[in-house]
């Protein structure tokens, strides 16, 4: 039986750049300039009876737009919504709470807004103040309580009031882990019992523990609705896309201007820094990060081929030259380096002027997610370096689990009966 039914809505909000400033030009009607921003455009849904359905996407993508056009906080611009049983919501901390009413005062307006009646109030009263930890504090104004607080009493009332649906924005972000686990398993209690929920959050384990169905809004469209490790992968790969492509416009320099003299570019790249040292005599001019189709890449997901290509030329013959790669945590823990020497790796002998690619290839980054720092170097076979980059490149990894430490160990599980 279907509870909840989204049919081709559509919402959007005229922003205004310019307000009407006096009173003149409101009662002349000056129009002020406005844009037209589309919250959610021609999303169709639906949710059935006992169903626990996430609501996954970035922000402003229309996830908490959607929560309000379902409780009847706002009306779609097109299309229509059907909703069939008794609704609560936690949208807001303390939506609907005077600051002025003791916690108790709340209870009984927040709980007959939310459809009870007082002899209704009365009977789950005291299970409200339990499970909100808030018995020493409830006869005190709320105006008093702390954000931890004020949720722990919404929550409580938005529960104990026992929805055929509950809606959930993001409010499970507050409060102690205790509470946290303790809201989780009152919400696993709920969908046991066959309440309908709808929920919203960053937190993907939590999204994952607890909903039977994910959908991804993305840009105010539904992209994709389904299992949700499915679903939450897809995701989590297009946040590192994206991120990929912010931290590559973020590292986007001027070419150096071509009328400028080569001999003037040299002196201001010989320019001692506190991160790169050496005589130069090989000269790393460049350190590109691809995947294995090439594409320049900055942000990577676990277990993906990553690409460093360091671009040299040599200002002397040089015999046996020896480059190396290191890669550190951002709170400098080595992870590794290596360098052609240790891996045998033979370097024919530069001559003067010549200019090449090294290129050091690892085809599967098996570290977890984290911002790693990287350092390249070009030096003899006695160490002596021609050019040292210390940490001065830096990559981003994203990954599909929550796994933690640094690298990722290849492993399986065995259960055995003894």
């Amino acid at each position: 039986m279907e509870v909840i039914q989204v049919s081709n809505v559509t919402k959007s909000f005229k922003i205004y750049k310019e307000r009407a400033s006096t009173l003149k030009e409101r009662i002349l009607g000056r129009r002020n300039k406005a844009e037209v921003f589309t919250a959610l455009d021609n999303v169709s849904l639906t949710i059935s009876k006992g169903e626990t359905v996430g609501l996954l996407g970035r922000n402003g993508s229309g996830k908490s737009t959607l929560l309000k056009l379902l409780t009847g906080i706002l009306y779609p611009d097109r299309g229509t919504i059907d909703v069939e049983g008794k609704v609560s919501s936690l949208l807001e901390l303390g939506a609907g709470f005077h600051p002025d009413f003791t916690g108790r005062e709340n209870i009984y307006m927040n709980a007959a807004i939310l459809g009870l009646n007082k002899k209704e109030i009365k009977a789950k009263l005291n299970d409200i103040i339990t499970f909100s930890e808030l018995k020493d504090y409830i006869e005190n104004p709320v105006r008093n309580y702390s954000s931890g607080m004020y949720m722990r009493l919404a929550f409580s009332v938005a529960i104990m009031v026992e929805p055929d649906i509950l809606l959930i924005d993001e409010v499970l972000a507050v409060g102690d882990t205790a509470f946290q686990q303790k809201c989780m398993d009152q919400l696993l209690k709920l969908k046991s019992n066959g309440t309908t929920i709808v929920f919203v959050s960053h937190d993907l384990g939590a999204m994952e523990k607890l909903c039977d169905r994910v959908v991804w809004i993305n840009n105010s469209k539904v992209v994709d609705d389904g299992s949700p490790r499915r679903v939450i992968d897809k995701y989590l790969t297009y946040l590192s896309e994206e991120e990929n492509k912010r931290l590559i416009e973020e590292d986007m320099v001027i070419e150096p201007d071509s009328s400028v003299p080569i001999d003037e570019l040299e002196v201001e790249e010989k320019n001692e820094t506190a991160n790169r040292w050496g005589n130069r005599d090989v000269e790393i001019t460049d350190v590109i990060f691809t995947d294995g189709q090439n594409n320049k890449k900055l942000g990577f997901l676990s277990g993906e081929r990553m690409h460093i290509k360091l671009k040299f030329r040599a200002k002397k013959n040089i015999e046996n030259p020896v480059f190396g790669v290191s890669i550190v945590t951002i709170n400098n823990i080595h992870c590794y380096g290596t360098n052609t020497s240790i891996d045998q790796f033979v370097v024919k002998d530069l001559k003067q002027s010549d200019q090449g690619e090294m290129e050091f290839v690892v085809p599967s980054l098996d570290l977890v997610s984290g911002t790693y720092l990287v350092s390249v170097a070009v030096h003899d076979i006695n160490g002596n370096q021609y050019d040292y980059h210390d940490k001065k490149y830096s990559f981003k990894v994203s990954s599909t689990i929550n796994d933690v430490g640094i690298v990722k160990l290849k492993h399986i599980w065995r259960f055995r009966e003894i």
